[in-house]
């Protein structure tokens, strides 16, 4: 059973809200699941449809333990892999339960055995999984379909009158279904496909590098799926940056900065769904985000405007859905689905996601040995780069996924702008730059006007940079090659600046992202207008350009990330 509950009032609601006029505070799921000892299965009402009899509480959430995840339970927990292979297993509340009763299983104590015995795990699995059976398993699921058909009635029917409400407002060809390849995305698409009666609705696939081989498998086989077939599916890629050359410079993503998903995904998806739908200044993005997945999505609306991709309304039809939802719906529709969730993945996102948990990681030591040993060598290389004393340890224990800023690497050196006041002009400004000025450099001052390179002293290396009216707003002085600059305000309100501080602040932004510019394309994801354009050649030469006609001046990409760079926040480090 699933309810909405006031957490002030302690009183169960209908709405997103309490209805108390003085309270109003939004309302939290709460979740209560069964269990029926007679048929073996999960239920949501505590009596059971099928038999009658009464449920005990089981899990708030709960999924079901396919046959080959069972294999590895069985021979970590007893030994023998086909322990429980006539049993209903099912993972709820942070335990295996196995008919009803739940056992005892450290991963914590698993994963930190030697690599050798993880090892010998995999070879016992790999021998034991040929000799698979998926007779009882098919059996009990069944009865778990049959048993909860009314709640699975109730949310698809409820999440396909939602889709359908908005063909009043957008056409096919406005809409997307943003598609990761994992069960909620796959959930969310076939209830897409199912309300608006075609398989028409574009699909973007995000392929962050670092994709699990299960879900480019699956990815491969989708459109061709009866339930999806001929769906149209764009695959979103930065092709120009390399992963691990990128954790050489910036270090491993961690979970304090996940660059990762701003470099490899956000900024590709950007571009993607700009070249597809053109000059279109909004469309609808049909995603499968869920509150219960974690404390920061507990939060989200049902519809909201995109946070990171410009143009997108966000809708979310299974919001409110619990695990138990989408795996009763995938269960009673018989789609396909992510082989990586029959190992025991519950998540499928980039498989060495600093974020993932312990169980996760087992299962990456043991279903893809080889990737692990690999990118466990890179994270010993870069404990190395950055001094740790100790290399081996700070990976086994994790360090690289709390670490922060770019302390002992040298690219957090260039996000350091160094100036002095004019002693003669306070309105001026002169800089000490890292990089050496050249024509790509004023590119980064389009936002605050229009470049004029004719009226400055060419002595002195001027630059002046025009309003719309023909005011000079800014002078730039410093010769091509130099790292010496000298920047002149003469209009403190460019930018929306309230004072001469903050438009002084607005100008080291951009000598930031001059300085820093690896090429992330995050400053192309945050311009609606299309009019940021940056490129790497592959050898490490990156450019940085704006568009004069498309871009409108509003210099949203000028402070839109902290001190004007999305790298700056990443390799942030202490001043001295």
């Amino acid at each position: 059973m699933i309810e909405r509950i006031c957490p002030k009032c302690k009183v169960p609601m209908n709405g997103t809200n309490c209805i108390n006029p003085k309270c109003g505070h939004a309302t939290e799921m709460s979740s209560t699941l069964y269990w029926c000892d007679e048929c073996g299965i999960p239920i949501y009402e505590n009596e059971c449809p099928i038999c009658g009899k009464k449920g005990k509480y089981i899990a708030t959430d709960i999924r079901p333990v396919f046959p080959e995840e069972n294999i590895l339970i069985s021979l970590l927990t007893t030994g023998d892999p086909y322990k429980y292979q006539k049993s209903s297993i099912w993972y709820g509340s942070n335990s295996y339960i196995v008919d009803g009763q739940k056992i005892k299983l450290s991963v914590s104590k698993e994963n930190s055995k030697p690599i050798e015995e993880i090892k010998a795990v995999k070879e016992a699995y790999e021998k034991a999984v040929e000799k698979i059976d998926y007779n009882f398993f098919k059996q009990h699921i069944d009865k778990f379909v049959k048993a909860n058909a009314d709640r699975y009635n109730y949310i698809t029917e409820e999440a396909v009158s939602f889709i359908q409400k908005y063909t009043d407002k957008y056409s096919i060809e406005d809409m997307m279904v943003s598609f990761s390849g994992g069960k909620d995305s796959t959930v969310t698409s076939h209830l897409v496909n199912r309300a608006l009666g075609t398989n028409k609705v574009l699909h973007v696939f995000g392929d962050t590098t670092l994709e699990f081989p299960y879900t480019l498998e699956y990815k491969k086989r989708f459109n061709k799926n009866e339930e999806s077939q001929g769906v149209r599916i764009l695959t979103a890629k930065n092709r120009e940056k390399n992963f691990e050359d990128l954790c050489s410079v910036v270090g491993p993503p961690s979970r304090v900065m996940r660059w990762c998903c701003t470099v490899f995904k956000t900024g590709a998806i950007q571009k993607t769904i700009s070249s597809a739908f053109k000059d279109k200044t909004n469309i609808l993005s049909f995603q499968g985000i869920r509150r219960s997945e974690s404390i920061s999505r507990s939060k989200y609306e049902r519809e909201s405007e995109s946070p990171k991709i410009t143009k997108q309304t966000v809708v979310s039809p299974i919001i409110d859905w619990i695990d138990f939802d989408v795996w009763l719906y995938i269960l009673t529709t018989g789609i396909d689905f992510n082989y990586a969730y029959r190992l025991g993945w519950t998540r499928v996102g980039c498989w060495c996601c600093p974020n993932n948990g312990g169980w996760s990681e087992y299962l990456s030591k043991v279903h893809m040995y080889d990737q692990y040993i690999h990118w466990h060598d890179v994270l010993v290389e870069f404990a190395k780069q950055i001094g740790k004393p100790d290399p081996e340890d700070y990976v086994a224990e994790g360090g690289w996924k709390a670490r922060q800023g770019g302390n002992g690497l040298e690219a957090a050196q260039k996000s350091i702008v160094t100036f002095e006041p004019c002693a003669t002009d306070e309105n001026a400004f002169n800089y000490v730059l890292q990089r050496p000025i050249s024509e790509e450099f004023y590119e980064l001052f389009k936002p605050f006007g229009y470049i004029n390179k004719e009226l400055g002293n060419k002595r002195l290396g001027e630059v002046y940079v025009l309003n719309k009216t023909g005011k000079v707003v800014l002078i730039l002085q410093g010769r091509i090659g130099s790292t010496k600059l000298k920047v002149i305000i003469k209009d403190a309100k460019i930018a929306g600046s309230k004072n001469l501080a903050t438009a002084e602040m607005k100008i080291q932004c951009q000598l930031t992202k001059y300085q820093m510019c690896l090429g992330c394309k995050a400053c192309e994801a945050v311009c609606k207008h299309d009019a940021i354009s940056v490129k790497d050649d592959g050898h490490g030469n990156v450019s940085y350009t704006i568009d004069n006609d498309k871009c409108i001046r509003c210099t949203e990409c000028v402070g839109h990330f902290n001190a004007g760079c999305y790298m700056r926040k990443v390799l942030g480090i202490k001043r001295t």
